[in-house]
């Protein structure tokens, strides 16, 4: 069922079913602590739009894990395939935010989300989704690494969403989840790293080419933050400028801009149409607290 803020908003035919992977935790913000991790965040925006988002994740056997759960489902988000860890506590990132809101982050280790489990059910439901959707930090354990790598096999649209954190990425590991990618989506700092690893040159638009020529992926998008971002697909090249709001914090911004990137493109939306739609939903997500605040219908279209 859509979201009701959205219900007469949305023209999706059929509602496409969005698979997150990876790190559900707590985000502990100047202000208290607030639900995210990056796919979560991405499901929870989905959802928030009317599509069928679901969430593979892992939780400690506690009180922040409950919590957690408690959250998923109150927001309509599926917790079946959120699994109890008995020994591993619920995901804690300390987020530290400068005096322009951009966030840095340091996060705890080890935690739940690190020992996410294969299941056939999981298996099934990967198998009959539109998307599954990634990022780098669910990798930096083996147990976690190893099953992503598995259901990425199954997957028929694989949405890699690079979110590089320091110290959990390596030049090895993205290139082990990149090629099997169809589309990536980067911002301007972390092409930045890649087109220093691989040596391209030249234009940003001329180290997307290389990168997207390199790995074979059907779309890249790059953000740039209050600069706006672009696109490269099969199809051509599209950019738009950024949108000016007054900036609480970042936390969730580039989560909530695939979520609309995705929601445009599953409607068959043109490159620059997806652009513009997810631009005004980070820029929303940006003029609230954390990673997932309510964005209703009226904002957004005023924005728009």
């Amino acid at each position: 069922m859509f979201a009701p803020q959205f219900k007469n908003f949305i023209q999706v035919m059929q509602q496409p079913v969005v698979i997150c992977f990876g790190e559900v935790l707590w985000d502990l913000l100047p202000g208290g602590k607030m639900a995210g991790g990056a796919p979560m965040n991405v499901a929870y925006q989905t959802n928030n739009l009317g599509m069928s988002s679901r969430m593979i994740s892992r939780v400690g056997n506690d009180a922040l894990g409950e919590e957690l759960i408690a959250f998923l489902q109150e927001k309509g988000i599926s917790t079946e395939h959120v699994q109890r860890d008995f020994q591993l506590p619920t995901g804690t990132v300390n987020v530290h935010l400068d005096n322009m809101g951009i966030p840095s982050y340091e996060i705890v280790q080890p935690a739940a989300w690190d020992a996410i489990e294969q299941t056939d059910a999981m298996e099934t439901m990967v198998r009959n989704a539109d998307a599954l959707v990634f990022g780098s930090l669910s990798c930096r354990n083996e147990k976690t690494r190893n099953t992503l790598l598995n259901l990425l096999e199954l997957a028929p649209l694989k949405v890699f969403d690079i979110n590089l954190r320091e110290p959990f990425y390596s030049k090895e590991m993205l290139e082990n989840l990149l090629p099997k990618a169809s589309i990536v989506k980067v911002n301007d700092i972390e092409l930045g790293i890649l087109s220093a690893w691989y040596g391209f040159m030249g234009s940003e638009q001329e180290q997307m080419t290389q990168l997207k020529s390199l790995f074979g992926f059907a779309v890249l998008i790059v953000t740039r933050g209050a600069s706006g971002a672009a696109c490269l697909s099969d199809t051509g090249y599209a950019e738009v400028p950024g949108v000016n709001v007054k900036v609480q914090d970042t936390v969730g911004s580039g989560d909530a801009f695939l979520s609309g990137f995705l929601y445009q493109y599953f409607n068959g939306k043109a490159s620059a149409d997806c652009l513009r739609f997810a631009n005004a939903l980070g820029a929303l997500t940006a003029t609230k607290a954390g990673g997932t605040p309510a964005i209703t219908r009226a904002e957004l279209e005023e924005l728009m």
